[in-house]
């Protein structure tokens, strides 16, 4: 067997269908589900899926427990809200067979909001690993941070390439999905500040990381990286980001400042 798709789901019914649509070509597609209560694991089954029941223990021990579960001489993991384009499914049947001198792919990953294509502002091509042979990576986390919603990493040690055509991420269809999320990953991206000790209690340090980076966060972006070029999306996501950043650190210093026995340090570059 030379492909297998690996995926992880959780209430996907909007996003799976045109996902494994995109694959339906590989040889193999296993879906491990964590308890869908919608028709992910139907629609999963009517694309000749294997799907795997299996309670949540975090992304990272999750993906790689799919991975684990594959056959394939090449792995692709894909996330439930991502798919290939046309271009990059030829180029993948037809790379795959002549065995590459690599042992893994970087695919460019389109980045959609609201339905935009953010071309700009750090936003594409925004490589990720994910395409890589039986064995040679897997994904990686802190286990304290097991559960994060967020960066967990491929490990992998090897020749590497990157492939010509792109993968399409719907990431936030709407508003509301956006905020939210940034809302959840504030929370855990103070979490880490704090482990990291990365907060501070003085005034100055407080301004910093509260006003001061955040607003060089969106000017770098938005301003320097060409993200207003992106029109009316482009400005949300760029704002609201630069929002989350300040909402990381005032949770950080919400979290230190009940713990008096936590030496604080200050630093002068983001996170």
């Amino acid at each position: 067997m030379l492909l297998s798709v690996a995926i992880i789901t959780l209430n996907e019914e909007q996003n799976l269908a045109r996902t494994l649509a995109s694959v339906s070509w590989a040889e193999e597609i296993v879906v491990v589900d964590s308890g869908s209560t919608d028709r992910t694991v139907e629609i999963a089954h009517s694309f000749g899926a294997r799907v795997i029941q299996r309670e949540w223990p975090g992304f990272a021990l999750q993906k790689n427990f799919a991975i684990a579960e594959c056959s394939g001489t090449w792995i692709l993991s894909l996330d439930a809200d991502e798919e290939l384009t046309p271009e990059l499914q030829t180029q993948i049947r037809t790379l795959l067979p002549t065995n590459p001198h690599v042992d893994a792919y970087y695919l460019r990953r389109r980045n959609l909001f609201l339905g935009r294509w953010i071309k700009r502002g750090s936003f594409y091509p925004d490589p990720k690993l994910r395409l890589f042979r039986r064995a040679a990576a897997n994904f990686t986390h802190t286990p304290k941070f097991k559960e994060r919603p967020v960066h967990e990493t491929i490990s992998f040690n090897g020749a590497s390439d990157t492939l010509d055509f792109d993968i399409i991420h719907h990431a936030y269809p709407t508003l509301s999905t956006y905020i939210e999320h940034m809302d959840r990953y504030s929370n855990l991206g103070a979490d880490i500040l704090v482990e990291k000790r990365r907060t501070s209690r003085s005034l100055p340090g407080f301004l910093l990381h509260i006003f001061f980076i955040p607003q060089w966060t969106f000017a770098w972006n938005y301003l320097i990286r060409g993200g207003f070029l992106d029109g009316r999306e482009g400005l949300l996501l760029h704002l609201y980001h630069a929002t989350y950043t300040s909402w990381k650190y005032a949770k950080a210093w919400e979290i230190a400042r009940h713990q008096p026995t936590t030496k604080a340090s200050e630093v002068t570059t983001p996170a």
